[in-house]
């Protein structure tokens, strides 16, 4: 067959689309090394700001070069495992929300939707009630473990049936789960004073007085989950064109929806048992990148893990700044910013596009 002739000065179909590619990629890997340095910025910025203002050139010897000041101590033992729990946690909840909206292909899900949040809840809740455990160390691994139980009973109860477990089970089993362990947590603290005194400043959701021992005990478990969670990237692109048509591509798609339930299960328990319940960064973040991604989560991904602790760490700076010398939790600061966001998402008329 000849060769289709090309009128001078007109490139192929096939040569611009690739070029407009190349091109879609080289802004997006722009857009990610500039939320990198807004990263950097931030957590400069945490280093910094606080009670007691430390200048930026002080932070910077603390940490290079420490010579036992009371500025080393604070920004060495007390700033820096809180700016590093916050971006930990923050990427891992705003990636939990990510693999959620992939997984269930439900644009306003995040990581309370399997109720798997509840479920780590209630296992602190059991952890000071039953076992008498005081620290925040004894929580990690009595969340860990509720928000597994809560994991494997949504997932057996939507996979009742010969058709299997699908997104719309997963999420009725999750709403049913998630209800019963608020049930039970809100029992417990209400009708045990000691159990409400002791579950009083995690409950919040604060980054305040997390140190370096919660860092390093949650630290492994939020960084498998998040490695996890990048190698699924382009599995879920798959799994968006739905279940018989990932199949068809040679996607396993219940191998995907298990990797990706241990992950979410791995990024909430340890990111709610080290600064307790935190809302709206896995349903905010995720949209957010949305607009400069799109649906492909080869890039939201990325996205997502830079996004996530952004937000968390300006919301904790916020906080110390607005009612200084005292300070709000991050977890209201998330709140008030969070919620009318979400309200712009649920208004959106392509709020289906995943």
């Amino acid at each position: 067959m000849p060769t289709p002739a090309v009128l001078p000065g007109v490139r192929p179909l096939r040569d611009r689309g690739q070029e407009s590619g190349r091109t879609r990629g080289g802004i997006l890997w722009l857009g990610l090394l500039g939320c990198m340095v807004v990263l950097l910025m931030l957590v400069g910025m945490s280093l910094a700001i606080g009670t007691r203002q430390i200048p930026l050139d002080e932070v910077w010897h603390a940490m290079v070069n420490p010579t036992g000041t009371e500025n080393d101590f604070v920004v060495r033992q007390l700033r820096v495992p809180r700016t590093v729990l916050a971006v930990l946690v923050g990427a891992g909840m705003a990636l939990a929300g990510a693999l959620m909206q992939a997984l269930s292909r439900n644009p306003l899900a995040d990581p309370g939707l399997l109720g798997v949040n509840f479920g780590a809840g209630l296992g602190v809740v059991l952890a000071i009630a039953v076992f008498g455990v005081t620290s925040l160390q004894g929580y990690v691994w009595f969340s860990l473990a509720g928000a597994a139980l809560a994991t494997v009973a949504v997932y057996a109860l939507g996979s009742v049936g010969r058709a299997g477990p699908n997104p719309v089970r997963l999420v009725l089993a999750g709403a049913a789960i998630g209800a019963v362990a608020a049930g039970v947590t809100s029992a417990i603290v209400l009708t045990d004073l000691a159990v409400f005194n002791g579950i009083r400043s995690w409950s919040v959701g604060a980054l305040a007085g997390r140190d370096a021992a919660v860092l390093w005990q949650v630290a492994p478990f939020l960084i498998v989950g998040i490695g996890t969670g990048l190698a699924m990237a382009n599995s879920l692109n798959a799994l968006g064109l739905g279940d018989e048509t990932a199949k068809a591509l040679g996607a396993k798609v219940q191998r995907i929806r298990v990797a990706g339930i241990v992950a979410v299960t791995l990024l909430c328990g340890a990111g709610t048992a080290a600064v307790g319940p935190i809302s709206f960064v896995g349903l905010v973040v995720p949209h957010f990148a949305r607009t400069f991604t799109g649906p492909n989560y080869r890039w939201l991904i990325p996205y997502s893990l830079v996004l996530g602790p952004i937000f968390m760490l300006a919301a904790d700076v916020i906080g110390r700044v607005l009612v200084r010398p005292s300070e709000l939790e991050v977890a209201v600061v998330l709140a008030a910013i969070g919620a009318p966001f979400f309200v712009y998402i649920a208004r959106r008329p392509r709020l289906s596009e995943l």
